[in-house]
């Protein structure tokens, strides 16, 4: 491996309140150096998030003291390794990096990232763009099938579903066999859905909706349910499945609380529960994780592939943010760090 040479200082985005994106600048920073079991990442690119979004309200499980860096998600290479067997076995190598944890978010130019967790290796055959949305996305929807297969379930139903994780669960789903019934908002996300093979495609906001969501539901036997949306939508899903059904809420984009009526819950043996990418992980072994890394690599490239509508250099992660808000789908926006 060639030696890199790695500057003093570096350009990194700060968010100095969980006010959004005016909250936002650039700064110059010491690039950090890398202690025991640690690594320093030349970050490449990094995608905004609906969690990025999230988090740059507050309204993420991380709510560190500001300032803060964000990003969630990125790829790069590790260029300096501390002490440690791990450390040296990641120098040289291209990762995927989390931006929870030790060296917080990834929208800067380098980062320091533990190897217990923070980075994992990239095929060779990936370009930096795709590791960069490696992680959450692609990750989140094997773990979707996971869930759904280990339930016995043969059809789930999904909300947002035009979104890019729901682009990537319905391709999955038809690959493994799972049916899946998708809600979204706009007749321009069903027909979105429709034309990439989804077979069942309900638009919230027409009329009709709650009676069709309902005939839907028993027709296909669905008893699971994804819902990033929350508030009163997940009350909706839960009325409509048949009894002991449950809704797994795994984010909420509505800003909403959470609506269930006692006597769903009560009567007709129906729950609610939550996911969450991070400790959900935590609590599969080493063995799977490593499976689990090594089968969504492999699939990124088909089932897991994320479109690229637009790149814009770190610098403008303002304009950057502006313009994803305005369009979520579509195609990921990624910020590109030099």
């Amino acid at each position: 491996m060639k030696k890199i040479k790695i500057p003093d200082t570096m350009t990194t985005v700060v968010l100095d309140s969980y006010s959004g994106a005016d909250a936002l600048r650039i700064e110059q920073r010491p690039v950090p150096r890398p202690g025991r079991n640690e690594v320093l990442v030349k970050v490449a690119f990094a995608p905004i998030n609906p969690s990025d979004l999230a988090t740059l309200t507050g309204y993420y499980g991380f709510k560190n003291p500001t300032p803060i860096v964000p990003g969630g998600e990125g790829s790069g290479e590790v260029v300096s390794a501390g002490p440690g067997v791990m450390a040296s076995y990641f120098l040289g190598k291209n990762v995927a990096c989390t931006g929870w944890g030790k060296g917080g978010g990834v929208w800067s130019e380098y980062v320091v990232k533990s190897v217990k967790g923070g980075v994992l290796p990239l095929n060779k055959s990936l370009s930096f763009e795709q590791g960069a949305m490696s992680i959450i996305n692609p990750l989140t929807a094997n773990a979707f099938m996971d869930i759904s297969k280990k339930g016995g379930h043969k059809t789930i139903l999904l909300t947002a579903a035009a979104s890019s994780l729901g682009q990537k669960v319905n391709r999955l789903g038809r690959n493994e066999g799972i049916q899946i019934v998708n809600v979204v908002r706009r007749d321009t996300q069903v027909e979105l859905l429709k034309a990439q093979g989804a077979d069942i495609v309900l638009n919230s906001n027409d009329e009709g909706f709650e009676e069709q969501l309902h005939n839907t539901c028993h027709q296909t036997n669905t008893r699971l349910a994804f819902d990033a949306v929350a508030g009163p939508l997940t009350n909706q899903l839960l009325k409509a499945m048949p009894q002991d059904s449950k809704v797994t809420v795994f984010s909420a984009l509505s800003r909403q609380a959470v609506q269930a009526s006692p006597d769903l819950l009560i009567f007709e043996n129906k729950m609610v529960d939550s996911f969450w990418l991070g400790p959900w992980m935590s609590k599969q072994n080493f063995v799977k994780i490593m499976l689990l890394w090594k089968r969504t690599q492999k699939q990124i490239p088909t089932h897991l592939k994320s479109d690229i509508r637009k790149i814009y250099p770190l610098q403008e992660a303002k304009e950057a943010i502006d313009d994803y808000t305005g369009q979520m789908t579509g195609g990921k926006i990624l910020l590109r760090m030099s």
